[in-house]
């Protein structure tokens, strides 16, 4: 008889193995090739290998050494340039190649990522050459098209309530609403430095629009958002809120979405081009307690940018300066500028012609001719101030960039604070001083002026006895402006005080190589100065105060050609003399001044985010005469839409001024015929009121007499002919009957 275990191998053992089956995973879904990686020799395999499993998590794309393998050339020992990685499944590799492909890992390599299930698909491709259908063309919108309108009008936008209107603004006759957009549910609109987007920040990020119809341009996911700042190019943009970012689970992965790395950071620096988040930043620097206990501010705009985009810095205060190079928003050089005790710091602006340099050298850089083909881009330029440390005198410093080269350093001494001012075209630099007395008892300011274009970087120094509140240069002007006051009440003032102020304007006199005081305007109310874009005009107005409002308009080269302004030595019997009053008005409860891009137009604003008292906005013309106002509840913003500089070169700047009057002959004959046209159309219009007047009299009468004849009418009809019988004794007759 056979025992249970003779015939082991009959037994059936399928369900067990189906049950407790393994399926191995041997496609290659999870398997991605990364293309245009850097060659280098074995010894520097590691710390690129590090470094590229930092970028893909930077990205939400995690990955260890251990998932890379790089292919070797056993010839010239350096890999080929291209290597694999391996994910956990085929969503983790689907996500990472989102985030990934064409994204650059430094200034000379761009990863090129592809599935490894592609390779066969793309070597096995038919060759036969099959004609592509052909697409219908679909011309998209200029983002610029404001600027070819034929009357040549600027625009502005008002914030009113929840409702954004965009409106035309030129002659009178030319004044009309542009647009009058849909949208809803945002905190506060903005435009971009060169006026091609506007944006409206909302709770879920920022959205940009532009066009001619103001369609979607680009949106950038960052919950509560509440700042925003654009680069001077309009290339990036900075977001902020006060809410650290939190990467919920499930959410949304890729270049345009925060990944787990971001977490706790509220600072977001986006590419506008592509929607993709190139890097976020911590504020929590900015929040620690100084020594004295004191919580510091967050300063904005957190991140400085260079006039050409390529650059953003951030100071750490007390401790650097970190510039990051853009789009890759790397570390320049690897490491940050140690500066011990630093403050702050500011870009030096590009003047027009090393705009012009700049834009000559990114073109031949584009074209491909290099640095052959003209002068090479001009340098960046940086200031920065710090303060007395120790024996250490307090310290304002020029420094070029990339070269990180010292140009001008200027020790200070018994400083309590700085500011830096630079003038719009980078010609001067200057630095308020405010100093304290040995006892430290009272307060007094310097102004520390450099002269950037000069040899050496002269600084001349101008000394005052008051506190100076603000400052402004004259845009491409030698001239300043400076509000002063040596008011008691300053600094603590009282409800309902007004802060006694003077106003003063200098000129550089090239004679002396010294700035001169031109002019001071004493026992004024003002605290804000306004420069027309052009120069020349300027606006005193006193902004955030509940008993003054006054604004007084002046021309600073009233007596003088304004074609000669700026040219050679100014005589000195002419200092002064052509400053002119234009005009004074008042707005009551101002709390923004902003000048059009012409230079022609000035808007005042009372906001309901500051009061609730007749908010509304005005305009005025540049001598002060009132155009037109408007009073409004919920009133919030006003502001001009910026114009990007021309495009005419300086030889036809200069032809169209010396052809003016040919030109200006020609705006008046537009004006006589609008002129004209508006007589006609005023001639008609009074008699076609006198028409309908006579015709509405007419009616009435008709009406008039239509009553009256159908009330005759009615009375007629409520008549009744009543018989009344009346028996009357005419006589009486007696008769005596004899029977």
């Amino acid at each position: 008889m056979a025992g249970p275990t003779d015939n082991i191998d009959d037994i059936d053992y399928s369900d067990i193995e189906a049950k407790y089956r393994v399926e191995y995973d041997d496609s290659f879904d999870n398997t991605l090739i990364v293309d245009g990686v850097p060659i280098i020799d074995r010894s520097k395999a590691e710390k690129l290998v590090a470094k590229i499993c930092k970028e893909f998590s930077r990205k939400g794309a995690p990955i260890k050494p251990d998932d890379i393998f790089m292919p070797w050339d056993d010839t010239t020992s350096k890999n080929k340039g291209y290597l694999f990685v391996d994910f956990r499944n085929a969503d983790e590799a689907n996500i990472a190649l989102a985030a990934m492909h064409n994204h650059p890992f430094d200034s000379k390599h761009t990863f090129k990522v592809n599935r490894f299930t592609d390779v066969e698909k793309y070597a096995q491709i038919d060759e036969t050459y099959v004609e592509p259908e052909e697409e219908e063309f679909v011309p998209k919108e200029h983002l610029r098209s404001w600027l070819a309108d034929p009357q040549g009008r600027d625009q502005y936008v008002i914030y009113r309530a929840e409702e954004v209107e965009i409106h035309w603004h030129g002659k009178p006759s030319q004044c009309e609403l542009a647009q009058k957009p849909g949208w809803g549910g945002f905190l506060y609109v903005a435009w971009s430095p060169l006026g091609t987007y506007i944006a409206t920040l909302h709770k879920q990020g920022v959205r940009l629009w532009g066009g001619e119809s103001w369609s979607p341009q680009q949106r950038f996911a960052h919950p509560f958002v509440k700042l925003i700042d654009f680069s001077p190019c309009e290339q990036y943009i900075v977001t902020w809120s006060n809410e650290p970012i939190q990467v919920p689970e499930g959410a949304q992965q890729g270049p345009q979405y925060f990944s787990p790395e971001d977490e706790g950071n509220n600072i977001a620096v986006w590419d506008i081009r592509t929607g993709h988040l190139l890097r976020t930043f911590s504020t929590s620097a900015e929040n620690e307690p100084q020594a004295n206990g004191v919580k510091r501010q967050m300063q904005w705009p957190a991140l400085k940018w260079s006039p050409d985009d390529k650059f953003v810095g951030r100071v750490t205060p007390g401790q650097m300066i970190s510039v990051y190079e853009l789009p890759s928003m790397g570390l320049h050089g690897k490491k940050s500028l140690k500066i011990e005790g630093v403050v702050d710091f500011e870009w030096c602006p590009f003047s027009d012609k090393d705009r012009e340099a700049f834009e000559k050298a990114e073109k031949a850089a584009t074209d491909g001719a290099g640095s052959k083909g003209g002068k090479k881009a001009p340098e960046n330029m940086l200031a920065y101030w710090t303060p007395e440390v120790a024996n250490q005198p307090a310290r304002v410093t020029l420094l070029s960039f990339p070269g990180r080269t010292i140009l001008r350093q200027k020790n200070l001494f018994n400083v309590s604070e700085c500011k830096l001012y630079w003038q719009n075209q980078g010609d001067f630099l200057c630095v308020k001083v405010d100093r304290h007395t040995k006892t430290k008892k009272s307060i007094f300011c310097n102004l520390e002026i450099f002269r950037v274009r000069e040899k050496d970087f002269p600084v001349e120094v101008v000394e005052l006895k008051d506190t100076v509140t603000d400052f402004s240069w004259e845009p491409k002007g030698e001239r300043f402006a400076i509000v002063s006051t040596s008011d008691p009440n300053f600094g603590n003032p009282g409800p309902g005080i007004t802060i006694k102020t003077d106003v003063s304007f200098y000129q550089l006199d090239h004679g002396k190589n010294d700035f001169k005081l031109l002019k001071t305007l004493p026992n004024r109310t003002s605290n804000a100065i306004r420069w027309s874009p052009r120069g020349r005009h300027v606006v005193l107005a006193t902004v955030g105060s509940s008993t003054k409002s006054e604004l007084e308009f002046w021309d600073l080269d009233f007596n003088r050609e304004d074609a000669g302004r700026g040219e050679g030595q100014v005589a000195k019997d002419d200092w002064g003399n052509s400053i002119q009053h234009l005009g004074t008005a008042d707005h009551y409860g101002v709390t923004d001044v902003e000048w059009d891009p012409s230079g022609r137009y000035l808007a005042t604003s009372a906001s309901a985010w500051t009061h609730t008292l007749e908010n509304g906005y005005a305009l005025w013309d540049f001598r002060g005469q009132e155009l037109m106002k408007q009073i409004q509840d919920r009133f919030k913003q006003f502001i001009w839409r910026p114009r990007p500089r021309t495009l005419l070169t300086k030889e036809q700047q200069k032809q169209i001024r010396k052809n003016l009057r040919e030109f200006s002959r020609a705006f008046d004959e537009e004006d006589q015929r609008e002129s004209e046209t508006v007589n006609t159309e005023q001639l008609a219009l009074r008699r076609r009121l006198v028409d309908e007047w006579n015709a509405w009299r007419a009616r009435c009468k008709k009406e008039l007499a239509d009553q009256e004849l159908s009330h005759d009418r009615q009375i007629e009809e409520d008549k009744e002919e009543i018989e009344l019988w009346v028996e009357e004794e005419i006589e009486t007759i007696e008769e005596e009957v004899i029977e």
